[in-house]
C-alpha cells in the first residue's frame, strides 16, 4: 500500500504519521490512494478541467465536473473524488485538506444519463445533477462510477458476510468520532510543548549540575546547590505535565474499538453534513435578540441549515453562504497539569519566571469553593423551600403561527433596521428589561464571593457570574420586546433571596436601559446597556455598550466588566445559531486584581468544544493564581495554580505557559430547563416567573404591558394590534416633545428634554463615562402606592 495522500491539513499530518489510516477530520474517511501524476488532481483541456485525472477503474478518480446548485446560480464548476465507493466533491482541490461540500455512497445509489453530458446520480432524498464537459468525459465518468458501484456492492456483501453478528453502530458513536479525533490532536500538541520544556530544563539541570561539581570554594556552594534545586523544581514540574499528557494518549487507544466500526458509519453522518438545503425566509430570520445569547444544539462540527428543497427535486449539498471561522489563535496560550497536593513538596526557592502557591491554601474542607461544587444543584432545591410565595411553573404553549418574513420586509426597504416595525411572531413574551434581570438567575455565586476572605477567591466567582448570564438564553433565538420609554420592571426577591432589582428605560434612540440590584446580602449591582447592532448580510453582530459595576459592602471590592459580542448567524437563510465571542477583561479596582476571560468563538476546523470560556486570574503584580475553564452555557471550573513555566515559543508565535494546579472546582453549573420549556420559549425557571402578574407594581411595570400579556397568552393577532397601538402613542409622545424643544428653542429658554424619573446622569468615579445610576425613591413609592409622578405609557 503506498502513502496516504494529505488529506488533512495541519496538525492532523502528524496524526497520519503517528497512526497510519487515520479517518480525516473533514470528511471521516480513510485517506485516499492518489493515483494522479505527481500526486496533484485537475489539469486538462477545458473549463471544467478536462478529462479526469486516474483512468477509470482505479483506487481513485478526481476530476472537474459541473454540478447544479440551484435556479440563481446554475451549474457550478465542482472537483469530484471517486474513492472507496464514495463520491465527495469540493469547491475547489485545496478544500480536500479541511471541507468535504458532500458526499454519496455509490453502493445504494442510482446512475442515470439524462443527455450526452449529463449525469443524474440519487441516494434515498439526495440528488446529483452534474454534467461533463464532453460525451467522451461523461463516458468516462459513468464507467468509472458504475466500477466503483459494483466494488462497493461487492464490499459491502463481504463486510455483511463477515459481521453478521455483529450489530450496526449506534447512532450515538456516530457521534462520537469527531470528539476523540479533535482531543487527539490537542493532546499530540500538548505533548510536544511538554517534550520542548523538557529539553530546556534537562539541558539547564545538566548545566547546572557540571558547574556544581566542579566548585572548591565553599562559599560558592550555597549559590550553585540554589540553583540546581530551582531547576530540578522546574524539570519535575514538565517531567509529571509529560506524564500526564502521555497517559491522557494512551488511554485513547482504547477508541481504537470504536473507530473501526464507526469509518462506515461515519460516511452517512458526512453525507447530511455536507448538504446545505437553501432555506426560503420565514420566521426564524428575524429573531435576532439584542441581547447576549448563545447558540442552539446545532453548534457542532456539521451544521445543515434551512429546510426547503431546491426545484430539481435534490437538498442542495454544499452551503453556499456558510461562514466559516478560522480557529482563534491568540487566544490565551496555556497548558494545566492537575498535581496532587498530597504529593507536593514546596520548594524555598523563588522560582524565576514561575508563580508559586501552597496548596494549603486550598482548603477542601472550609473553603467557600468546595461549598459551590454541593451547591450548584442544591441552590435550586433551596428555592422550592425558600420562597413564600409560590411561583408560576408554566405558561401557555407558544402558538405554531407561520409567517412570511419577505412579506414584511418588501415594504420596509430603504428604511432603518432599527425602525422596522416588526410582529410579534418574532418575539417571546418577555421585554429587554426582563432579559437584563435575568443575568441575576445564579445571583447565589455572588452571596459565596461575599464569604471569600481573598480578593483573588473572590475573583473567581465574580468571572464565573459574568460567564452565567450567558447561559439563562441559550436556546432562544426570538426577539425581546423593545421597551417603551420609561418603562420600569421590578423584581423584588428581598425577603425570599435577599436582593431586590430595578429597571428603567431611560432612552429610545439609542436605546438604553438602566438597572439596579441591591443585596442585603453584601452587595449592589449597577449597569446601564445601550445595544449597538450591525447587519452584515448573512449575520448580525450585537455588541452590548457600557460597564457592569458589582461592589461588595464589606470589603469594597469594585469590580468592573463589559460584555461580548454576539452573534447571530443565519439571518437570511438557514437555520439560526447564536455565538458569543472576545474577551471579558474583569478589574477590582480596589485590589488591581485581573482576570482576562477568553470566548472562543465556534469554528468549523477548531478542535475545542462549541462556547469554549478560558481565563486566568492574577494580582496586581501580575502573579496568576486560578485558572478559569468551562463553557458559557454550562458550567465553569476554578483550579488554583501550584507552579507556571514558560515553554518554547510554537510555530504560531505563541508561547505557552505550562500551569500545574489543583484538581478544579465548579463553581457554576446550568440549572436543567423545566419540562416542556421547547413548548414555552425554552424559558428557564426564573424566566417563567418575570412575567407573572404581581400586585403593588408600578403602572410602567413590564408586567402590564397589553401587547406582551396577550401574547403570552397566545393571542397573537390581538397582541399586534395592541402593539401598533403603543408605538403610535409613542411616537406622539415623541413629536409632542420635539415640538416643545423647537417652542423652547425659538423663546430662547433651555430645554432638558426626557428625564429618567428614578435614575439619574453622574459621571462615574471609576471609569469616567456618564452613566445613569439609582437615586432612590422607587421602594419607598411602592410602599406608599404613590405612583402620581409615573407617566401613562400602556
Amino acid at each position: 500500500m503506498g502513502k496516504p495522500a494529505a488529506v488533512c491539513a495541519g496538525r492532523t499530518r502528524g496524526l497520519v504519521s503517528l497512526l497510519g489510516a487515520v479517518p480525516c477530520l473533514a470528511c471521516h474517511e480513510l485517506p485516499a490512494m492518489s493515483t494522479e501524476p505527481g500526486g496533484r488532481g485537475g489539469g486538462g483541456g477545458g473549463p471544467a478541467g478536462g478529462a479526469p485525472a486516474a483512468p477509470p477503474g482505479s483506487d481513485t478518480y478526481k476530476g472537474w465536473l459541473f454540478k447544479w446548485t440551484n435556479y440563481l446560480k446554475g451549474y457550478q464548476r465542482r472537483w469530484f473524488v471517486l474513492s472507496n465507493g464514495l463520491l465527495s466533491y469540493y469547491r475547489t482541490q485545496a478544500e480536500m485538506a479541511h471541507t468535504c461540500r458532500g458526499t454519496i455512497n455509490l453502493s445504494t445509489a442510482h446512475i442515470d444519463t439524462e443527455d450526452s453530458c449529463n449525469i443524474v446520480l440519487s441516494n434515498g432524498g439526495r440528488t446529483y445533477h452534474l454534467k461533463a464537459n464532453s460525451e467522451v468525459e461523461r463516458q468516462r465518468w459513468v464507467t468509472a462510477l458504475e466500477l466503483a458501484k459494483a466494488k462497493a456492492i461487492r464490499m459491502r456483501n463481504n463486510q455483511s458476510d463477515d459481521s453478521g453478528d455483529e450489530e450496526p453502530a449506534s447512532q450515538s458513536d456516530k457521534s462520537e468520532l469527531h470528539g476523540p479525533l479533535k482531543s487527539l490532536s490537542s493532546k499530540l500538541e500538548d505533548l510536544s510543548t511538554c517534550n520542548e520544556l523538557i529539553a530546556k530544563h534537562g539541558a539547564a539541570l545538566q548545566r547546572s549540575l557540571s558547574e556544581l561539581e566542579s566548585l572548591r570554594l565553599p562559599a560558592e556552594s550555597g549559590e550553585k546547590i540554589k540553583a540546581v534545586n530551582e531547576r530540578a523544581t522546574l524539570f519535575r514540574i514538565t517531567s509529571n505535565a509529560m506524564i500526564n499528557v502521555t497517559g491522557h494518549i494512551l488511554a485513547f487507544r482504547s477508541w481504537k474499538l470504536v473507530w473501526n466500526p464507526l469509518v462506515v458509519e461515519g460516511r452517512e453522518r458526512r453525507e447530511q453534513c455536507g448538504r446545505d438545503t437553501g432555506g426560503a425566509l420565514g420566521p426564524d430570520r428575524a429573531r435576532w435578540v439584542l441581547k447576549s445569547t448563545s447558540s442552539p444544539e446545532c453548534l457542532k462540527p456539521c451544521v445543515p441549515t434551512g429546510s426547503v428543497q431546491s426545484a430539481k427535486g435534490e437538498a442542495s449539498d454544499e452551503d453556499e453562504e456558510t461562514e466559516y471561522f478560522d480557529a482563534m489563535e491568540d487566544a490565551p496560550a496555556f497548558i494545566t497539569v492537575t498535581a496532587d497536593p498530597k504529593h507536593h513538596r514546596r520548594s524555598g526557592s523563588n522560582l524565576s519566571g514561575a508563580s508559586e502557591g501552597h496548596p494549603e491554601d486550598w482548603n477542601l474542607e472550609d473553603s467557600v469553593f468546595e461549598s459551590s461544587n454541593q451547591s450548584s444543584y442544591n441552590e435550586s432545591t433551596c428555592k422550592d423551600l425558600l420562597p413564600k410565595k409560590r411561583r408560576r411553573t408554566r405558561i401557555p404553549d407558544k402558538p405554531n403561527y407561520s409567517l412570511n418574513l419577505w412579506s414584511i420586509m418588501k415594504n420596509c426597504i430603504g428604511k432603518e433596521l432599527s425602525k422596522i416595525p416588526m410582529p410579534v411572531n418574532f418575539n417571546e413574551p418577555l421585554s429587554m428589561l426582563q432579559r437584563l434581570t435575568e443575568d441575576l438567575e445564579y445571583h447565589e455565586l455572588l452571596d459565596k464571593a461575599v464569604k471569600c476572605e481573598s480578593s483573588t477567591e473572590q475573583m473567581c466567582f465574580v468571572a464565573a457570574f459574568s460567564v452565567s448570564s450567558y447561559s439563562t438564553t441559550v436556546h432562544r433565538t426570538a426577539k425581546p420586546f423593545n421597551p417603551l420609554l420609561g418603562e420600569t420592571y421590578e423584581l423584588d426577591r428581598l425577603e425570599e433571596l435577599g436582593f431586590r432589582s430595578l429597571c428603567e428605560q431611560v432612552s429610545h434612540h439609542p436605546p438604553a436601559a438602566a438597572h439596579h440590584v441591591y443585596s442585603r446580602r453584601g452587595w449592589t449591582l449597577w449597569q446601564e446597556i445601550t445595544i449597538a447592532s450591525k447587519f452584515r448580510g448573512k449575520y448580525l453582530s450585537i455588541m452590548p455598550l457600557g460597564a457592569i459595576h458589582l461592589e461588595f459592602h464589606s470589603s469594597g471590592n469594585h469590580y468592573v466588566w463589559r460584555k461580548v459580542t454576539s452573534t447571530v448567524h443565519n439571518i437570511i437563510v438557514g437555520k439560526l445559531w447564536i455565538d458569543q465571542s472576545g474577551e471579558i477583561e474583569i478589574v477590582n479596582h480596589k485590589s488591581k486584581d485581573k482576570c482576562q476571560l477568553k470566548f472562543t468563538p465556534y469554528s468549523y476546523f477548531s478542535r475545542d468544544v462549541p462556547r469554549k470560556v478560558t481565563g486566568v486570574v492574577s494580582d496586581a503584580d501580575g502573579k496568576a493564581h486560578y485558572v478559569m475553564s468551562g463553557t458559557w452555557d454550562e458550567k465553569m471550573e476554578c483550579s488554583k495554580i501550584l507552579h507556571s513555566s514558560h515553554g518554547s515559543t510554537s510555530m504560531e508565535g505563541k508561547q505557552k505557559t505550562v500551569y500545574q494546579t489543583l484538581s478544579p472546582k465548579v463553581l457554576w453549573r446550568k440549572y436543567p430547563l423545566p419540562e416542556n420549556a421547547e413548548n414555552m420559549y425554552f424559558f428557564s425557571e426564573l424566566a417563567l416567573t418575570l412575567n407573572e402578574p404581581e400586585e403593588r407594581v408600578a403602572p410602567t411595570d413590564s408586567r402590564l404591558r397589553p401587547d406582551q400579556r396577550l401574547m403570552e397568552s397566545g393571542r397573537w393577532d390581538e397582541a399586534n394590534v395592541e402593539k401598533q397601538r403603543l408605538e403610535e402613542k409613542q411616537r406622539a409622545v415623541r413629536r409632542r416633545r420635539e415640538a416643545e424643544a423647537v417652542e423652547a428653542l425659538e423663546e430662547g429658554k433651555d430645554y432638558e428634554g426626557y428625564i429618567p424619573l428614578w435614575f439619574e446622569r453622574k459621571v462615574d468615579t471609576v471609569t469616567g463615562e456618564l452613566i445613569c445610576v439609582y437615586k432612590g425613591g422607587y421602594w419607598e413609592a411602592k410602599d406608599k402606592q404613590d405612583w402620581s409622578v409615573c407617566p401613562d405609557i400602556f
